[in-house]
């Protein structure tokens, strides 16, 4: 039986990797509802203040890490996830002053390794964009060690989670041949959002405005010229991933007015509407969205595709419009419940598809790579 477990993690060192990235979601939503006041077993001033570096490192940073070693098929590139992993459980115990943002720093470096080979086998305008989210995430890290505000680190991190989305998408709308024109304007938008996240080293409350606008410009193009404008008018899994697409981008457009009107605060209400339209509205619609392919590409199991999966979408959509219009008003009861349902929402979500995989031992045929490619438009 030992034998055979070390057998599978070592073809699929998903099978552990998965598990720890899911717990550190689990205790990053419940440092979060601490943080937002809510009184619950096991509150500690540290473990709240641990709910950016575990959900944004510990789980965001190991599913995309998993993610890319899983299609490239190098083992070594498993040492990415595996050390945000690592690193997301180590900071629970230890905080930041222990070996956590080492390994994290190590994991982003693999990461970052990985680009090289990706950038040599295909140089496109998709590739550097995604290529330089993962440098984003090193330098945000590097920053982390020397000792830098996490308001200001949360940047890069979230200039790796907006850079990399914006590069996948770049590349699943080469379908569409953008002109020239669209591309530049592309690659002028991610330019000054890298040079928006050094301004904010120097000018923090200057230099959010920048990314502010940074982010606001990249809604817009995305909801002008991304894909999903066209695959929201079919059916079944290829429109919930449009929808979950297009209000995303919706949410990254409302983070940035955010950040562009208010400037760079460290904290309170308008701090937690900036980034939590960014991560909730933005970055949670894209994991809602590619969940139903990224299951079985990470463990193999197949995901039945639900209507009800749009429940949890629109919980999580109206419960961070509440969230919003309480930070926004210095309204702590209604940021609160927003806030708690933002985590019911996800939790929802997750039950969703643990049904979504019993459902599919039915199904005797599995799609081809072409659909899963076509859905994932």
């Amino acid at each position: 039986m030992i034998s055979r477990f070390w057998a599978t993690l070592h073809t699929r060192p998903q099978i552990l990797l998965v598990p720890l990235a899911l717990l550190a979601l689990m205790v990053a939503l419940w440092a979060g509802l601490l943080r937002m006041g809510w009184h619950l077993p096991i509150a500690s001033a540290s473990l709240a203040a641990l709910h950016g570096p575990l959900i944004l490192v510990g789980f965001f940073g190991t599913v995309i890490g998993l993610e890319r070693a899983i299609a490239l098929q190098r083992h070594w590139m498993y040492l990415a996830p595996l050390g945000t992993a690592l690193g997301g459980l180590t900071i629970l115990f230890w905080g930041s002053t222990g070996p956590g943002p080492f390994l994290i720093m190590f994991g982003s470096v693999i990461a970052c390794a990985a680009f090289v080979i990706i950038l040599r086998q295909h140089l496109a305008l998709w590739t550097v964009t995604m290529s330089l989210g993962a440098l984003a995430w090193c330098i945000g890290n590097a920053f982390w060690l020397a000792g830098q505000p996490l308001f200001v680190v949360s940047l890069w991190w979230a200039g790796f989670l907006v850079l990399t989305i914006a590069g996948e998408r770049l590349e699943l709308g080469r379908l569409l041949q953008h002109s020239r024109f669209v591309q530049w304007a592309f690659a002028v938008i991610v330019m000054f959002m890298l040079v928006s996240l050094f301004f904010i080293v120097a000018d923090y409350t200057n230099g959010t405005r920048l990314v502010g606008v940074a982010w606001l410009a990249l809604a817009l193009w995305l909801l002008r010229y991304d894909i999903a404008r066209r695959t929201v008018r079919k059916r079944g899994l290829t429109r919930f991933i449009a929808v979950c697409l297009l209000s995303g981008y919706v949410w990254l457009a409302v983070s940035g007015a955010i950040g562009f009107i208010y400037g760079g605060l460290p904290a309170g209400p308008i701090y937690d509407a900036f980034l939590h339209a960014l991560f909730v509205g933005f970055v949670f619609a894209m994991i809602f969205g590619h969940a139903p392919i990224i299951i079985p590409a990470f463990l193999g199991i197949k995901v039945a595709y639900q209507s009800t999966f749009y429940i949890p979408l629109v919980l999580l959509h109206c419960s961070l419009l509440l969230r919003v219009i309480g930070d926004l008003a210095n309204w702590m009861v209604l940021r609160q419940w927003g806030g708690m349902f933002n985590v019911l929402a996800i939790l929802g979500f997750i039950g969703l598809i643990i049904v979504a995989t019993k459902q599919a031992r039915t199904i005797t045929t599995l799609p081809t790579r072409g659909h899963h490619l076509q859905d994932a438009g």
